[in-house]
């Protein structure tokens, strides 16, 4: 078996250090419009922007000098975050086309063409596929999978074609979304089986649209979270609260909707990332039940 030197050559004389045009070739690849899309001044749109999760990413990009958009199906939420935030408040119906593209209307006349989607509404409905009651009512199933992953898609269709049209940015970029799947996409508990079939759609479609959206200079990304403080989880009792953050191998503790925010801004910023579904859960891998 040959083995091959794969280091530089370093010239005699010289060690380890790279003269200046040394240095200028081996950089001549780095693109020198710059690595980060810049969230200030940026046009956002977050939805279920109107309490838990939703509402922290919005003041978050508000934080940075996005102009926000916040869309809730819950109106009174939504104007309360937008009011708070210096934003727009959105009342839409994720699941119906003509709201959603009314919605994404009224922020391109507000703040100008969309460069930030993040999708964080959905709901959970659980149900074993058999209970006691019978089999888990087909209503339920459906309802579940229109709202978190139709619900999606149908935003980040209309965001997609919102943000194509708009000026190249850097590395011709022109926007990006950022979906909001679950660790129940990998690791479903019993009595989640349509809220993981939803999330687990999620999952499937970051890559595919990742790839559909690319030629548009468009990326496409998603979070899956585990066990975060949202207000129904601190609606809990102290002790339940104790024992679900104790499950976290580490830190052992419920996550914080602000770290959520934090790796939005981390994926918005980082143009290199691109198709992927990052967990947020401490390693947690959720038990059966």
């Amino acid at each position: 078996m040959t083995f091959h030197d794969c280091r530089f050559p370093v010239p005699k004389g010289e060690g380890s250090a790279r003269t200046g045009a040394e240095a200028e070739i081996v950089g001549q690849n780095i693109p020198k419009k710059g690595f980060l899309m810049q969230i200030a001044g940026q046009a956002a749109l977050v939805t279920g922007g109107g309490s838990g999760i939703g509402a922290d990413v919005a003041r978050h990009l508000a934080g940075l000098g996005a102009k926000v958009a916040v869309l809730d199906v819950n109106r009174e939420g939504a104007e309360a975050v937008a009011k708070e935030i210096g934003g727009l408040a959105l009342s839409c119906d994720i699941t119906k086309a003509d709201q959603a593209e009314q919605a994404i209307a009224a922020a391109r006349a507000a703040h100008g063409p969309l460069r930030i989607l993040v999708n964080v509404a959905g709901i959970l409905i659980p149900g074993r596929i058999l209970g006691k009651e019978g089999p888990l009512a087909l209503e339920k199933f459906a309802k579940v999978i229109e709202v978190n992953l139709i619900g999606t898609f149908n935003m980040m269709r209309l965001a997609a074609a919102d943000m194509a049209g708009a000026e190249q940015l850097a590395d011709g970029e022109r926007g990006v979304i950022v979906n909001t799947t679950s660790v129940a996409a990998y690791e479903g508990q019993i009595g989640q089986v349509a809220y993981a079939a939803s999330k687990a759609g999620i999952v499937g479609m970051t890559l595919p649209a990742a790839r559909d959206l690319a030629r548009s200079g468009i990326r496409v990304l998603a979070i899956a979270p585990g066990l975060v403080a949202t207000p129904m989880m601190l609606n809990l009792p102290p002790d339940i609260q104790k024992s679900l953050g104790e499950s976290v191998p580490f830190p052992s503790r419920l996550a914080e909707a602000r770290e959520f925010s934090r790796l939005v801004q981390h994926m918005v910023e980082n143009v290199m990332l691109n198709g992927e579904v990052v967990r947020l859960d401490g390693a947690l891998r959720l038990a059966p039940k």
